[in-house]
């Protein structure tokens, strides 16, 4: 278990603090999306901020329009990459926005297609620079940290 000296929150404190209800927190442990870190003696359940931090990013993946199921499914793969919160967080962040990159490309993908053939040049001409180091800074990453 986690250091005792840790703060521990009832579900009022961390609802206040994550700005969810109440209930929310308890449909998510319902979901096990979050989990008490233990329960008091009076059999309140507590949290710890780490369950905290975890509700925020909840937050952030929803705003993000993924399902319940898929925040579940994501906070678990990145879980069991690594035990560190925040290379967690960090690998997390990271397919987030190549998700959202994903989204954009779909989006803007009819747009591009309609572009005569020199305005498309011109397009990737200013594009592929930045998008061939983004990608290769992202690979020299993953083979650095064996991922890949």
């Amino acid at each position: 278990m986690s250091d005792m000296s840790l703060p521990l929150h009832r579900i009022g404190e961390l609802s206040k603090l994550a700005g969810v209800s109440p209930r929310t927190i308890d449909f998510y442990t319902s979901l096990g999306l979050i989990e008490p870190e233990r329960r008091s003696a009076k059999n309140y359940r507590l949290y710890n901020d780490e369950t905290l931090h975890r509700l925020k990013r909840i937050e952030q993946l929803k705003k993000e329009k993924l399902s319940l199921d898929e925040i579940k499914a994501s906070m678990a793969v990145w879980r069991k990459v690594s035990s560190e919160d925040q290379v967690s967080d960090k690998l997390m962040d990271l397919q987030l926005h190549l998700e959202q990159l994903q989204r954009e490309v779909i989006e803007i993908e009819p747009v591009l297609n309609q572009l005569k053939p020199q305005q498309a040049k011109q397009v990737f001409k200013r594009l592929a620079p930045q998008t061939a180091a983004c990608v290769e800074a992202l690979m020299i990453l993953l083979n650095k940290s064996g991922i890949m």
